[in-house]
């Protein structure tokens, strides 16, 4: 049933943790302990790990894990079926986040199901939407190529390029804060914070970082209701869908959903894909040799390194496969996994810039598909044009050892290049 984002309660369902908290419903031949997001055979080469799974597991298999026990899927199909039936696999207290319960707020519009979803979304999609993101290119070329003067006159003076904070993380953050009407300079303290939130795996060290996140937050959203901009914290905390302004409670779960979710994914997106051309000089030589066909490019590096996953609970009992699956039941839909279907993607770990369009889930799909798609991908896409213009070869530096953290969000740490 429809919530109240403006009187938010928490969940009642329980959050299962363990072999001891397996449901009885769920058949003992389809539960596992998968280690995704936090085992060494992930954490050695996650997107290997991934596209695997579709050899090693059941399409839906009941993963136990540290941090909570839940169905996975790794069927294309199966994510497409789920992300666009939202009475059966509702978003309400999805997401993994740790909130005060005397101080529960609804992260805004993720955990909020049809119909009261469009009203939250339309407040931004000027901004987020094809034609609003388009407004920021000239803006985000210059930011790149500022960037890549300091990274040229750090290695002409005898410095490397650590590309994760030269770079990968600098561009899309910095963009994300223009957008938010959020300061510049406290840019590395909301990386420390959203990297703690959302890697550290602990709850303890995710529930301090919640903590000053909101602090702060609360603090932004007051200056902005005091002195108005064109920022996008700023637009939330002045709206008046259907003639009302939004409740404090819904301001604030709307910019801090926001604020998490724009402070890591693009940036281990670029990660992913920096890595791998550092690697494969023959997909550079080819991104190089068909400027025209940069979307096309972009769209297959997006659904091959895609770094998120998607959760959801279940809003009724509900038969998927074969499989009996309960009310309360917690699911992750594995994207990453999806974006490997051989059955959809052949030969799916092969990066290959001529594959049919097919539907990727790298920022799922249905009406909580990612608000920031477009934006993600027009910063991508500018991230290659301009480095490939001025840096048109490079390679990992001798001796480095890729790592991964654990975590919802999948990149390397670090990622020191060399040319």
């Amino acid at each position: 049933m429809p919530i109240d984002a403006a009187n938010p309660v928490p969940p009642s369902f329980p959050r299962h943790v363990g072999m001891d908290q397996v449901p009885d419903h769920v058949p003992p031949e389809l539960i596992r302990q998968s280690g995704l997001t936090v085992g060494p055979d992930f954490l050695a080469n996650p997107h290997d790990f991934m596209a695997a799974l579709h050899e090693k597991q059941p399409p839906i298999y009941y993963d136990v894990s540290p941090m909570g026990n839940m169905w996975h899927l790794i069927k294309h199909e199966d994510a497409l079926f789920g992300l666009r039936h939202p009475e059966i696999f509702s978003n309400e207290g999805a997401t993994p986040f740790p909130r005060d319960p005397n101080d529960y707020f609804y992260f805004i519009p993720i955990e909020i199901d049809p119909p009261h979803h469009r009203k939250y979304r339309n407040i931004v999609d000027p901004v987020f939407s094809p034609q609003g993101v388009l407004k920021l290119e000239g803006q985000i070329r210059q930011r790149a190529n500022d960037l890549i003067d300091a990274i040229e006159a750090k290695v002409a003076a005898g410095g490397t390029c650590e590309f994760t904070e030269d770079y990968g993380r600098p561009l899309p953050v910095s963009v994300f804060l223009d957008i938010m009407g959020l300061p510049q300079n406290m840019r590395d303290e909301f990386v420390d914070w959203a990297v703690k939130l959302l890697h550290s795996n602990d709850r303890a060290i995710m529930a301090d970082s919640m903590q000053k996140i909101t602090a702060y937050l609360k603090q932004a959203i007051e200056e902005k209701k005091a002195n108005p901009d064109d920022g996008v914290v700023s637009r939330i905390a002045h709206a008046t869908p259907d003639g009302q302004p939004l409740s404090d409670k819904e301001i604030f779960g709307f910019v801090c959903f926001l604020f998490i979710g724009g402070l890591d994914t693009v940036f281990a997106t670029l990660n992913n894909i920096w890595l791998y051309l550092a690697q494969n000089p023959d997909k550079l030589a080819e991104i190089h040799a068909r400027p025209q066909d940069i979307d096309k490019i972009v769209e297959e590096l997006l659904r091959r390194w895609s770094v998120t996953f998607s959760g959801r609970v279940l809003d009724k009992d509900f038969e998927m496969r074969g499989i009996q699956m309960k009310k309360g039941d917690r699911v992750t839909f594995v994207l990453p996994a999806c974006n490997f279907d051989p059955e959809v993607f052949p030969d799916p770990k092969e990066v290959d810039f001529d594959r049919p369009r097919k539907t990727i889930l790298a920022f799922t799909v249905g009406v909580h598909s990612c608000m920031g798609a477009h934006l993600a991908r027009l910063e991508v896409k500018i991230a290659l044009q301009e480095w490939l213009k001025r840096i048109p070869s490079f390679s990992v530096k001798p001796g480095t050892q890729i790592e991964y953290r654990p975590g919802g969000v999948i990149g390397p740490e670090h990622l020191p290049l060399v040319w």
